[in-house]
């Protein structure tokens, strides 16, 4: 109970409530994370020896408050301590604080820290990478290395969003029931940022990028443990066990993209595909349909089909309406085509797609889709245009291994091929 692997998961398990509490005491960042870091430090010198204390993350709140205090009263700073009888006897302050996490003030704690992560003013990466380092603890190295950066860039990065945060003067108060709701969609939102930021790898850096899948999932799970009657939340949680579910048959092992009507399926992980599937029939029994349920129930019925020809493509077909519906986007209209393609051919693919090129005329999947419908109905010559463009706006060197296989099959038999799902 004492190895040095079960004090590593406890603290990692520990530090969304733990530095959340510290940030609303503290109200800097920085100073929330030291006081973290302080706490661990004494944890790894103290469990050991004493064992576990009765519930970690009260233990190391009231440890970090104590070592932070302790250290603005040697840097001299004007600041009202506790009286000595409320911080000298830690383990009845222990026990108070655990009887208090289960409480809705310690739940907003830890929404507090993922929204502080999400907040607007940020871009995109500087959300993710603060997340990643405030919320999971993953260091500098190693989000670096996933976002294939250098240490310095992604420093600069996080220090960048932290004062970004600060000058925004976030607010600290517990959030009421209008604006929890706004911060829930924000916090989702940056989970399936970071999901998405592992999942595009591709093969020859998915290895390293896999653990920002494992990461979204545990957040997923951490923001479902918090709000269990969300059926978005579920709906999140599932799309990301489902589609993650595939990550071992996604890329051969020269790290060449295999789409899933060729994946081996004895690959997928059945374990987080019945996790999934559970969840998103326990979020459609709400009957409050969103984007992620739809994108989960689509994920889940290509997971349920022993074999590629087995999959409910018409079903599937009608889901991404109600998606279109939900949340209109071409690129949910361009996926849509492929389920299509199955259902009445590649020509009703290609209508629907067609007026969307204007508005995705940079997107690499346009131009792979295109090519691929036009490939089928025997038009080879403007499938080579729709390919060649494709390769111009590949985002990896596998994307681009992949268009050049449609080409080499074209000057090869000139014949059409026969209709892929074209996901991954």
């Amino acid at each position: 109970m004492t190895d040095v692997a079960w004090i590593d998961a406890a603290l990692t398990a520990a530090r969304p409530q733990a530095l959340g509490a510290l940030l609303r005491y503290f109200r800097d960042l920085d100073t929330a994370e030291e006081a973290y870091q302080n706490a661990c430090l004494r944890a790894l010198r103290n469990w050991p020896e004493n064992g576990p204390p009765r519930d970690p993350a009260a233990w190391l709140i009231m440890v970090g408050r104590n070592a932070a205090l302790d250290e603005v009263r040697r840097r001299g700073k004007q600041q009202e301590l506790p009286d000595d009888d409320v911080i000298s006897d830690l383990g009845d302050a222990e026990n108070e604080i655990a009887e208090r996490l289960d409480n809705s003030h310690y739940r907003d704690d830890i929404l507090r820290l993922l929204f502080i992560c999400c907040h607007p003013d940020l871009p995109a990466t500087q959300q993710i990478a603060l997340a990643l380092r405030i919320v999971s603890g993953l260091t500098v190295r190693q989000i670096a290395r996933a976002f294939l950066v250098s240490e310095a860039a992604m420093e600069q990065r996080i220090t960048r969003a932290k004062a970004a945060v600060a000058k925004a003067g976030v607010a600290f108060e517990t959030p009421g029931a209008v604006e929890r709701s706004k911060r829930l969609g924000v916090v989702a939102a940056m989970i399936y940022l970071v999901f998405n930021e592992g999942y595009s790898a591709n093969g020859g850096t998915s290895q390293a990028r896999a653990p920002l899948c494992e990461e979204a999932i545990r957040l997923a799970r951490l923001l479902l443990r918090l709000f269990q009657n969300e059926p978005e939340i579920m709906g999140l949680t599932a799309l990301l066990l489902l589609q993650h579910a595939r990550a071992a048959a996604r890329f051969d092992s020269d790290g060449a993209i295999i789409l899933l009507d060729d994946q081996d399926r004895r690959l997928w992980n059945r374990t987080m595909i019945t996790e999934g599937a559970a969840l998103i029939d326990k979020a459609m029994r709400h009957r409050r349909p969103g984007p992620y349920q739809v994108q989960a129930a689509i994920a889940a019925l290509h997971a349920s089909a022993p074999k590629p020809e087995e999959t409910d493509w018409r079903q599937i077909d009608l889901l991404y309406a109600t998606l279109e519906r939900l949340q209109p986007s071409p690129v949910v209209t361009l996926n849509r085509s492929v389920a299509l393609s199955k259902v009445e051919g590649p020509e009703a693919a290609l209508a629907l797609i067609s007026p969307l090129e204007q508005r995705l005329s940079g997107y690499f999947h346009f131009f792979g889709v295109k090519g691929a419908l036009l490939m089928q109905l025997g038009h080879n010559e403007e499938a080579r245009i729709a390919f060649d463009c494709a390769i111009a706006l590949a985002n990896s060197s596998a994307e681009a291994a992949h268009i050049r296989a449609h080409l080499d099959r074209l000057v090869k038999d000139g014949a059409a091929r026969r209709p892929q799902s074209y996901l991954t």
